[in-house]
Order: structure tokens, then sequence, then C-alpha cells
């Protein structure tokens, strides 16, 4: 399935992204991998790392000019990554997938649910995907880049 086909399906609506919005989305990209290394709960460590993640896979779905609906936001904005980076990164989405649950349950069920390996496993995956994000960028929409 491609982007414009969830579009069609009501999954994704229309979107006008800019420089700035981007630069800002990336600004809290690099807050939030800094903040999830401060000395916090393993829980709160996984939660920022993955809020990370999650706005690169929002300006990947910017950048081609789309946002997801409110039902299943982040669910959807995960799982746009293999459409947007190639099929290889199905098992990404799969990851990343995994993480919005697990966030889930220490967020609003459970305390002590993830773990200092899992919270540093996470954060170590948003950083790769962080250059993958910006290289993308670079190549796909350089006007979308932000200046060094």
């Amino acid at each position: 399935m491609r982007l414009q086909q969830w579009a069609a399906n009501g999954w994704l609506r229309p979107h006008q992204t800019n420089k700035q919005q981007i630069a800002d989305l990336l600004a809290i990209v690099e807050r939030d991998l800094a903040d999830s290394e401060r000395e916090l709960s393993a829980d709160w460590q996984f939660g920022i790392a993955y809020n990370a993640a999650l706005k690169l896979c929002t300006i990947l779905l910017y950048a081609n000019g789309y946002r997801p609906e409110k039902n299943l936001a982040h669910y959807r904005t995960l799982r746009a990554l293999p459409l947007i980076l190639g099929a290889e990164r199905a098992d990404d989405a799969d990851y990343l997938d995994a993480c919005r649950a697990k966030r889930n349950t220490a967020e609003y069920d459970a305390a002590g649910t993830v773990s200092r390996s899992e919270a540093g496993e996470l954060r170590n995956f948003t950083r790769l995907l962080h250059q993958d994000v910006l290289a993308w960028l670079l190549l796909n929409h350089p006007s979308l880049t932000p200046d060094p």
C-alpha cells in the first residue's frame, strides 16, 4: 500500500510543511535524545526516546505532504516508515510499534515495565534513524533540510 492509498482510506490528510517546522521537530528529536540519557526511570527514558522516534517518522510524513488523522495517529505514523524509506524498513516499523505498546503500558498501566537495556536499545535505534532521516531529507527534500 502507498501513502496515496492511505489518504484515500481516510488515514492521512494533506499537510503543507516548511523548513522551519522540520527544524523545530528535529530540535525536539535532539532534545529528547539528550533527555533520554538523564538519570530518570527506565520507563521515562524509554518514553522520551520513543517520542524522538515518533517525531522522526512524523518528519517523513510531513515531508511527503501528509499528517495522520487523529484516530491511531501514532500507529499510522510509525507504520508509514517502510512506505517512505523502503520495504526493508518493515522490521523497524514492527519494532517501533512494539515500543509504542510498551510505552503505553509504562505510561498508563504499570510502572517499572521497561528495563534500562530496553531504553538504551531504543535510544540507539533512534539515533541511527535520526541519521537516516536527515540523509533522506537531504536527498529527497533538500529545501526542507535545516541549515547546519
